[in-house]
């Protein structure tokens, strides 16, 4: 029954990325701005035979429809073609240099935004209205509206620029770069013995992973003190209570599993925002991340790299939801047999 479960919402998910690539493939290509031009704009003179040249090299003169096909079974073998702003490099190999650094932060402003959120979410529930609650609840308001990038220069400001506590771009000290064996500088650098590396990957991590966790936070720790507060009012709640079993037991073992069933679903859509909102905050502090790449390639009408990081945030947005239905089963068997 598991298998068929996860097998079933495997399947839903090829004609979402289809439908994916077809919209990325086609609005790329119907945007004002052609990368040849791009390419040849700082060579000087060139002829029109040097330009049409240049276009059959990376098959830019065949129809749109036979592009987009060559484009998709390319794709499902993970050949995303040839990069027009990287001098030629296969899209694959500068995604694979980037994707480590994005993935780093990402789950660094995860842990964040979920370690805050759920403890602060479970003890607004136990006293609604009082003041941990309203803080909170201000406090979550702030965070859902404030955007990403505004949150992230007021951060650079206040603790890179005024403090000079943090650094405010970069992903490392040049000086401490340990050997690469992950690409994950703070595990590459655990790995290696080398605590200043470890330390310096830590602290350029810390005012983007704020700016991006915010939002998350936010929304999870509404969703989580909402949750609780509707469980801890349900019978089986306060028949724990009437046993004499400890609040903390009634609250971690019998309220908390049963608020989460709903969480899960917040907290796999928030995963996915935090993969789109990097594009800005890895952007306002020249984080070099897949973000930052995929800005920079949309400015150099780089079609196949843009693609191809889209793709990357699409399929990574639908794995969660199947991660996320999966730990809702665990959570909730009564799902598996929907």
């Amino acid at each position: 029954m598991w298998g068929r479960f996860v097998t079933r919402r495997l399947i839903q998910l090829i004609p979402v990325l289809l439908g994916v690539s077809f919209i990325v493939f086609f609005t790329m290509h119907l945007t004002p701005g052609d990368p040849i031009e791009h390419m040849l704009g700082q060579a000087g003179h060139v002829t029109q035979e040097q330009i049409e040249e240049l276009r059959g090299h990376y098959g830019l003169d065949r129809p749109l429809v036979v592009q987009y096909g060559l484009f998709v079974g390319n794709a499902a073998r993970g050949d995303f073609g040839l990069s027009y702003s990287h001098h030629g490099r296969a899209v694959a190999s500068v995604v694979r240099e980037r994707l480590p650094a994005t993935l780093e932060l990402t789950l660094f402003a995860f842990v964040m935004a979920l370690v805050f959120a759920i403890p602060a979410g479970v003890i607004a529930s136990l006293r609604p209205q009082g003041v941990f609650d309203r803080g909170a609840t201000i406090g979550a308001l702030l965070g859902i509206s404030m955007p990403g990038f505004w949150l992230g220069i007021v951060l650079m400001i206040v603790f890179g620029l005024q403090r000079n506590w943090l650094p405010i771009s970069g992903r490392i000290d040049l000086a401490v770069v340990p050997p690469a064996r992950t690409g994950l500088y703070t595990l590459d650098a655990l790995l290696s013995g080398n605590g200043a590396a470890f330390w310096s990957a830590l602290k350029h991590m810390v005012l983007p992973g704020l700016a991006m966790a915010a939002p998350m936070a936010a929304m999870v720790m509404r969703m989580v003190r909402s949750s609780m507060i509707g469980v801890l009012a349900q019978d089986y709640v306060q028949f724990a209570r009437a046993k004499g079993l400890p609040e903390r037991t009634v609250v971690g073992k019998h309220a908390l599993r049963n608020a989460l069933i709903p969480t899960v679903n917040i907290v796999a859509l928030q995963t996915g925002l935090l993969l789109s909102g990097n594009m800005i905050i890895e952007t306002v502090f020249q984080y070099p991340g897949l973000g930052k790449l995929a800005v920079d390639a949309i400015g150099a009408a780089d079609y196949p790299l843009v693609q191809a990081v889209v793709l990357i945030y699409a399929v990574s947005y639908v794995l969660l939801n199947v991660g996320a239905d999966a730990l809702h089963a665990v959570l909730d068997p009564r799902v598996r047999v929907a």
